[in-house]
């Protein structure tokens, strides 16, 4: 399996014969001239994890590919005349490779703030994307897409999280609302169960597994 991150919560994820893009939104670039997609796999509305005329062009530039949201996003594309299958948490999904849903809900920014869905995907078997929630499947995960900063979201929220998951490696990612995130991933590196490996990818770069 290989990851690319670009930027923020924006990653491919190669498996097989599969080439996966996660959260393709406002805060991340350099997605936007891949080609051979299989799959283009939205967590929830949010501009920064939904960008409706960049999918828009990726989609066209990748007309194989197959695109699933949450039921909120789908609402969203098809405002734009964009047909999204919505996924719901308890699928199993076949793009080419497994991808199984977990979530249901966005995390709580305030309680004046309605909770928007959000889904998290498991793509195979391994990596787990949460999109902004901290939800915690029933199957062990080996890789996490671990948010590392929002307005929803404090460390000790983190950390708690990545212990209650251990996973194997740790990617931090949902990081562009920080002008120094190195001060968080230090923390998180420090606080992370000594089974997990806090491993830092910066936009273009891969991590392999």
């Amino acid at each position: 399996m290989r990851l690319t991150k670009y930027e923020h919560s924006c990653v491919l994820v190669e498996d097989g014969d599969a080439r996966v893009l996660i959260d393709p939104g406002g805060f991340s670039h350099g997605f936007e001239t891949l080609a051979g997609l299989t799959a283009v796999l939205v967590t929830h509305q949010h501009a920064d994890h939904l960008d409706v005329e960049r999918v828009r062009a990726l989609l066209e530039r990748n007309p194989e590919a197959v695109l699933y949201t949450d039921a909120g996003s789908a609402a969203v594309l098809a405002e734009s005349g964009i047909a999204a299958t919505g996924a719901q948490p308890g699928e199993r999904l076949d793009v080419g490779t497994t991808v199984d849903v977990f979530g249901g809900h966005h995390a709580v920014i305030h309680p004046d703030v309605p909770v928007i869905p959000n889904v998290a995907y498991l793509v195979g078997g391994r990596f787990l994307h949460p999109g902004d929630s901290y939800t915690i499947p029933d199957v062990d995960v080996e890789i996490l897409g671990m948010p590392t900063s929002a307005p929803w979201s404090k460390a000790s929220e983190v950390v708690d999280y990545v212990r209650a998951l251990t996973p194997h490696v740790a990617i931090p990612i949902h990081e562009a609302l920080l002008a120094v995130p190195d001060v968080y991933f230090g923390l998180y590196d420090r606080l992370a169960p000594d089974e997990t490996d806090l491993r830092i990818v910066t936009p273009g770069d891969t991590f392999e597994a």
